[in-house]
């Protein structure tokens, strides 16, 4: 196991409480809030609306989280080779 892998399975070991204030903070740390729509605007609440209706029709079918993770880590892991 390597320092990364300790210090998840330590955080996931922590009350939800402490783990929320964690994320918050992580995400903090690479911007992500200054990046993120404002979730008050109308134009973000629609598009939660649109996006959930779609869902619930069948429209679009949601992708499980393993797969999105396995995705990201992926993609991460190829842009950080030289």
């Amino acid at each position: 196991m390597d320092n990364a892998d300790a210090i998840v399975d330590s955080a996931l070991s922590l009350p939800i409480g402490r783990r929320a204030d964690l994320a918050a903070r992580l995400l903090d740390s690479l911007g992500a809030r200054e990046n993120a729509p404002d979730a008050f605007s109308a134009e973000f609440a629609d598009e939660v609306e649109r996006r959930s209706a779609e869902m619930d029709s069948g429209a679009v079918v949601g992708i499980p989280w393993p797969e999105v993770r396995a995705e990201l880590r992926s993609r991460i892991f190829r842009k950080s080779e030289p």
